[in-house]
């Protein structure tokens, strides 16, 4: 894709945020490569791109647990001179009891959740170093945040563990990525109109749900911000302020003295 417009990578393009951000994005002026396992609602979804923004759309079909197809994203992205955005969308829940869900199931939710956007990532970021700019987004979820939870929480450990690991991953980083002109955002949705979810607005036992067009807005407007932590819903961040001084107060005193705490010596 040889044009002078940005270029935008976005896994599990074909429905939810994935698909509305990359309608966003076009809107915005984007090219962009969208990547998903589903060619028909690819290619269905790059025609209406092209139709109605004019820009450059590729479709790179991959199933992001298969690491054949894995390895094609990778290369592709390393391969790209121009990239100056990756968006790790692509996902499933997989909730269940843990005790209850198959090994493969588990596998299959860590590779696409954990193991597909840090290997594209860090595919991604070589390029953006050396050009001084560019971005990668990990949509990651509120459920991040449940481990201390005790109540509605059942039978997400591995989904919200995984999750887990892409704020503390995108936060790390994003510190890393201090001071070279490419950004880091984690985006933290909570209950979305989407297949994932299988709701729609109004629909899941009158729970609140957010389109995936906010989303999609959220996110563009949050890297325009200059965010590290993306709350759709959220109007003040500074609870995270708060979190981030109590991890530190934590790491310090946990660190401070070189003894055991009292509580853990012999009686």
């Amino acid at each position: 894709m040889a044009t002078e417009r940005p270029l935008a990578l976005v896994t599990g393009a074909s429905s939810g945020i994935g698909a509305a951000l990359a309608e966003r994005l076009a809107r915005d002026g984007h090219d962009l490569v969208v990547v998903a396992r589903r060619r028909e609602r690819l290619e269905a979804l790059a025609g209406q791109i092209r139709s109605e923004s004019g820009v450059a759309v590729e479709v790179l079909v991959a199933d992001l647990t298969e690491e054949g197809d894995l390895q094609r994203v990778e290369a592709r992205v390393a391969g790209e001179g121009c990239l100056d955005l990756l968006v790790n969308n692509a996902g499933f829940p997989g909730y269940g009891p843990f005790v209850e869900i198959d090994p493969d199931v588990a596998q299959r939710l860590i590779d696409i959740h954990v193991l597909a956007p840090l290997r594209v990532t860090r595919a991604a970021l070589p390029g953006m170093l050396a050009r001084g700019r560019g971005a990668v987004v990990n949509v990651a979820s509120l459920l991040s945040l449940s481990g201390p939870l005790k109540i509605g929480m059942a039978g997400r450990a591995t989904y919200a563990g995984a999750k887990s690991f892409l704020l503390v991953f995108t936060q790390a980083l994003a510190g890393e990525l201090a001071g070279t002109g490419v950004q880091a955002m984690v985006c933290l949705p909570g209950m979305v109109e989407s297949e994932f979810h299988g709701m729609r607005r109004g629909g899941a036992h009158g729970m609140p749900i957010m389109s995936s067009e906010d989303v999609a807005q959220a996110i563009v407007v949050g890297l325009d911000l200059g965010e590290t932590v993306c709350v759709p819903a959220l109007d003040d961040l500074s609870p995270f302020d708060t979190l981030r001084d109590l991890q530190q107060a934590i790491l310090a005193r946990g660190n401070g003295t070189g003894q055991l705490a009292a509580r853990y010596r012999e009686p």
